[in-house]
């Protein structure tokens, strides 16, 4: 529903707006939305109430009941009052929210007051349209266009309570990145969304404001807002926080050693260390790891497999359907090197065929929500960045895009190029690798190393990323390191931390 006039007028006259500006989130204390009164809120707060529980009204199962008491905001008797927005200005958050919603009954919680995750009884109902599910992320709506609504995302998997039970947010949101001249360069994307301790979303890009969010513009910072018409909702426990550094996950390359062989013994390792995941290789263990990761909440970023591009060579193997339906509804990345025996590295000559592959294995992806990034790797066909980025314009699929492979680009490319390289990535980029390397490293032992290692200035590299407007994961490539593998990616995050302290 649309936003009423007398709520922009309050918006427009709030006073006393608290920013966390997206430079001070590293320094920056948790927020609490739901106490004792409404102070946190802006203007009028219309019917919004605070009580100390709720429940199903006996009376109406529509409605909830209310005890008396605080902590909990409700939006009224009836269920249709303004909107609420907060005073605070928020830009890169982790968030907490607990709701309630009685039958039928519909809420959305709109991140910068753009960006809606829908709240909705959705218990063991089917889903009309995408974005409309409890936990779904609303669509965006223009008439010019059939049909009027798009780039609505259902969740993963329906994680919802029956109307009249508590149920919990825990989200990561990124907020877009605008340049100097406050051009966009980056979208807002909702990193991780958890409904009721289930991964819901991941790495999900929003290209701009979902529907009826109380501005049409995009900003780097914004107020956080409970839709407050739609029926009755009770919020209580909502707390944000700054999100912290871009995601950071292990590559395969990294996690395995004598002592860590199986899934099992991989991720409980970087469970321990900090890690957000793992980016593995395909194979017959890869569901094994799928499921281990999500018994321990961390992600499955990348699954790295490749394609051939000869004509008298099969395109791929059986792997890369058994892979795609292993990530199904993940959103995460098909990691594709591209080979080939016929044509130089580099060669364009390769492109046409290239592209026709590519686009046929976006395809597949597409239909379950997987992506594919190209896998730019020395003495491959796609070796370079440039390679890359030159290929996704062609596939012309929103769901192919680019790595930076730190090693590889330093062992074909020039450090001076760093910035002009990543620009030219950025509207393409899915993932970046790092690692420890020197400056003017010629082999493997050298170009990869642990984070804490190596002359290569990586504070340089991450501020370049960064004032790029890159938000997405960064994964360590620790390929021929040897040794110890607790040890290496020990080191390696206590350096992470440390270059992320630094630059805060």
């Amino acid at each position: 529903m649309k936003v009423r006039g007398e709520m922009r007028l309050a918006v427009l006259l709030a006073t006393g707006i608290l920013c966390l500006s997206l430079a001070a989130t590293n320094g920056a204390e948790r927020v609490t939305l739901t106490g004792d009164d409404l102070s946190a809120w802006r203007g009028n707060t219309g019917q919004w109430e605070i009580v100390g529980d709720t429940f199903t009204n006996p009376a109406n199962d529509k409605l909830l009941g209310r005890k008396s008491g605080t902590g909990v905001i409700v939006n009224g008797p009836k269920g249709r009052t303004s909107h609420l927005l907060s005073k605070a200005e928020f830009g890169d958050i982790k968030a907490h929210i607990e709701f309630m919603v009685p039958k039928g009954s519909n809420s959305g919680v709109y991140f910068m007051g753009r960006y809606e995750i829908q709240v909705f009884d959705s218990w063991k109902k089917e889903s009309p349209y995408p974005g409309i599910e409890c936990g779904g992320i609303y669509q965006r709506w223009d008439n010019n266009r059939e049909p009027k609504g798009f780039e609505g995302h259902s969740p993963r998997v329906n994680a919802s309570r029956e109307p009249g039970r508590w149920q919990t947010f825990d989200v990561v949101f990124r907020a877009p990145r605008f340049d100097k001249k406050g051009q966009k360069i980056s979208n807002a994307r909702f990193e991780t969304v958890v409904h009721n301790g289930v991964m819901i979303h991941e790495d999900v890009e929003l290209t701009g404001p979902t529907r009826a969010g109380a501005y049409n513009d995009e900003k780097p910072t914004g107020p956080l807002m409970f839709q407050g018409d739609h029926g009755s909702v009770a919020y209580r426990n909502i707390w944000v926080e700054p999100a912290g550094p871009n995601p950071f996950f292990a590559m395969d390359t990294a996690t395995k050693d004598d002592r860590h062989k199986t899934a099992k013994e991989q991720v409980a390792m970087v469970k321990e260390l900090g890690y957000a995941g793992i980016g593995c290789t395909a194979g017959k263990g890869l569901a094994e790891m799928a499921e281990e990761l999500d018994k321990n909440g961390l992600r499955l970023f990348t699954v790295y497999l490749g394609v051939n591009i000869d004509p008298d060579q099969p395109k791929y193997g059986s792997e890369l359907k058994e892979t795609i339906e292993v990530l199904k509804g993940r959103n995460a990345m098909l990691w594709l090197f591209v080979l080939s025996k016929k044509h130089k590295p580099s060669s364009p000559d390769g492109d046409e065929h290239a592209v026709e592959i590519i686009r046929e294995v976006a395809d597949m992806a597409a239909d379950s929500k997987v992506r594919v990034a190209l896998y730019p790797h020395t003495g491959f066909w796609c070796e370079r960045v440039e390679d890359a980025v030159r290929i996704v314009k062609r596939v012309d699929r929103r769901n192919v895009g680019v790595t930076f492979n730190l090693c590889h680009w330093l062992k074909v490319d020039d450090e001076k190029n760093m910035k002009s390289l990543i620009k030219s990535a950025m509207p393409h980029l899915f993932v970046v690798t790092i690692n420890g390397a020197d400056s003017g490293g010629k082999d493997w032992k050298t170009l990869i190393q642990t984070l804490d290692r190596g002359s290569f200035n990586m504070k340089r590299f991450l501020r370049t990323l960064t004032n790029s407007g890159y938000t997405g994961p960064i994964g360590f490539q620790g390929y021929g390191i040897g040794g110890d593998a607790h040890d290496n990616l020990k080191r390696t995050m206590n350096a992470w931390r440390k270059l992320n302290d630094s630059a805060g």
